[in-house]
């Protein structure tokens, strides 16, 4: 596991390409809940990403994480707490939010093209005049060229890798130069020399422009060394800071009231017995990597 320097919980990381302590939070959750009618998914949660920070969210199906994501694009409203995406309420700033989804199945048939997908991301469905449409096409080359999509710009989104849709979401997201990106288990589906591809974009993008990034993922380890803090949410609570801190047997043992132990073998972390939310269907995984580790195979 790469080295992490310790802060206090709550504290921004202060590595290369890491959040800068003296900047103002891009967002910030106040004694922040969340609650599907009787049931609340998470609590008094205090959190503040900052410039150029990669912030990690984990925890088992039914946690919340993904909950999370739609509360910070303005989609959920807290059930209590406040919550301020660079100072405002999230729909008054949607567009300096980058948003990478989860991923979904296309039909080959679907005749959206990726060029069309990124362009969305810049104008929705309006087509304006020529000049302006080729100012746009100009622009959606340079984003597909910087995610590496450029080669199959015209190609059907259907007919595309997962890696590849990944490129051009990412792609997507980044079409209105955003200030912060959310990421919605990005890594799903995907194989290791993709999931490298992926990490690698993101995180050259928030080196390069002091981007936040909020990604939320079951798997760890492929952004172990990017990553300046955890968010992990549990049914016994959360807690956030850096992977050193949060990833600990301790740590995590007491936020599922249970025996949880925490493995590092060969720059992995490995979690074993963590159970899942009430309400996820038994034998759901809480983290890929620790049935693949247990099997003796590696993902």
């Amino acid at each position: 596991m790469a080295s992490v320097p310790h802060a206090r919980e709550g504290d921004a990381g202060t590595g290369e390409g890491g959040a800068d302590d003296g900047a103002a939070p891009v967002v910030a959750l106040r004694g922040a809940a969340l609650s599907y009618g009787a049931r609340t998914v998470w609590r008094d949660l205090e959190l503040e990403v900052r410039p150029g920070e990669f912030v990690a969210v984990l925890g088992p199906n039914g946690s919340g994480k993904t909950s999370l994501v739609r509360a910070l694009l303005g989609r959920w409203e807290l059930s209590a707490g406040t919550l301020t995406v660079l100072g405002r309420p999230p729909r008054e700033v949607s567009r300096q939010i980058g948003y990478v989804p989860q991923q979904a199945a296309l039909s080959t048939q679907a005749p959206l093209r990726a060029r069309e997908l990124v362009r969305f991301g810049i104008d929705g469905h309006r087509f304006g005049p020529a000049r302006r449409t080729r100012a746009v096409r100009r622009r959606v080359d340079e984003i597909l060229r910087e995610v590496g999509a450029l080669s199959y710009a015209d190609v059907p989104l259907g007919l595309l890798s997962g890696g590849e849709r990944q490129r051009v979401r990412i792609g997507q997201a980044l079409a209105t130069d955003p200030r912060i990106l959310l990421c919605d288990e990005p890594l799903l589906s995907l194989d290791l020399h993709h999931q490298r591809a992926v990490t690698e974009l993101i995180d050259a993008r928030r080196r390069a422009h002091d981007t936040a990034v909020v990604f939320v993922t079951h798997e760890i380890n492929p952004v172990l060394g990017l990553v300046d803090r955890v968010l992990y949410l549990a049914p016994g609570g959360h807690r956030v800071g850096t992977p050193d801190e949060v990833l600990t047997s301790e740590a995590l043992s007491r936020l599922y009231g249970t025996r949880v132990e925490v493995v590092r073998v060969h720059g992995r972390v490995v979690v074993v017995g963590a159970p899942d939310s009430p309400g996820v269907p038994e034998g759901t995984p809480h983290h890929p990597q620790e049935l693949h580790e247990r099997d003796g195979v590696r993902p």
